[in-house]
């Protein structure tokens, strides 16, 4: 099988000739800076350094509005009305969306071919009026700005749902993860009743538009989304990731609740600087759950750099045997 088909086929609970070896989001840079002062060639793109590790690869194409970025850290663009107006009239243009399926045709032809498989980024719909707003005027707009809220998200979701079906036109993803992070280590930033008035009726036709196409539609949210997941099946999605364990969440009782939910991440990456059995414990943790299907392993966010090139040598030879378990 081609690692493309078997991404595919465990988010579809089909058998596989052995499990995927992903790592969604990889490695900070500076992890990346720190092995190559242990030994790892700098000349090694990303692709080949997932090659050097014996991993998979599952390619990220992102596709968002073109609004601009905050003045500073936190903050936002906008802070009423006539400042998204100003906005809107070039963030959803179609010529965005064209520079976009341009840039990602040369992918074709190695897809087609199975050598990765395919993740979409979209913003979502708690994200991206984040973006706009600033982080706290954002939760205040809520209560301050209802109407401008759902203009956003209705603009928002109209352009995305050009730009899938443009995206259809060269590839048909494996999946689209809408970016969120709408949790914190305590659970939800917002409440059912917001998520089910400001989020869900955008979620839902947003679906509708690729339930044809064999494509799985995830929610990315650090934090502990545990809360959230009855909302999210609610709302049509179908999965969550990167599940972080520092954050509380338990993927094993995730798998027990709602056991056709698709899940990927979960895999503590504070435990890979400690060793060969404190990583292998983890790995015995979670196989349970990738062996009854619908589950990537993965780190549960990106390698940080307090992970030496030796101990991720280790993953890696273990998340080889783990995969080849199934």
């Amino acid at each position: 099988m081609t690692t493309r088909e078997r991404f595919r086929r465990v988010l579809n609970f089909e058998p596989v000739d052995m499990l995927p070896r992903i790592e969604w989001a990889a490695w900070w840079d500076e992890t990346v800076k720190r092995w190559q002062g242990e030994g790892l060639d700098p000349a090694l793109n990303y692709s080949q350094i997932l090659k050097y590790f014996d991993m998979d690869n599952l390619v990220l194409i992102t596709i968002t509005p073109a609004s601009p970025r905050a003045p500073l850290n936190g903050a936002g663009p906008v802070r009423n009305e006539d400042d998204y107006e100003k906005i809107r009239k070039t963030a959803y243009s179609d010529e965005v969306i064209e520079r976009f399926i341009e840039s990602i045709k040369p992918l074709a032809e190695p897809y087609e071919r199975g050598d990765f498989a395919l993740r979409v980024w979209l913003d979502g719909f708690f994200w991206y009026p984040r973006t706009l707003f600033g982080i706290e005027p954002h939760l205040y707009a809520f209560y301050d700005y209802p109407e401008l809220m759902h203009r956003m998200n209705r603009d928002l979701c109209d352009f995305n749902i050009r730009a899938v079906n443009a995206l259809y036109e060269v590839f048909e993803p494996e999946m689209i993860g809408l970016a969120e992070d709408m949790s914190y280590n305590h659970g939800p930033m917002l409440s059912h009743e917001l998520f089910s008035e400001f989020i869900t009726p955008y979620y839902r036709e947003l679906r509708s538009a690729i339930k044809q196409r064999g494509t799985k539609m995830m929610i990315d949210s650090d934090g502990d989304i545990t809360t959230m997941i009855p909302w999210m099946r609610e709302a049509g999605i179908e999965g969550v990731y990167p599940l972080e364990r520092q954050a509380g969440v338990d993927i094993v009782k995730i798998r027990e609740l709602y056991p056709d939910f698709l899940m990927m991440g979960g895999y503590d990456k504070m435990v890979m600087p400690l060793g060969e059995e404190a990583m292998r414990a983890e790995f015995e943790r979670i196989f349970p759950v990738a062996k009854s299907g619908g589950y990537i392993m993965s780190v549960d966010h990106q390698t940080p750099p307090g992970v030496s090139l030796e101990n991720y040598r280790i993953y890696a030879k273990l998340y080889n045997e783990y995969a080849r378990k199934i």
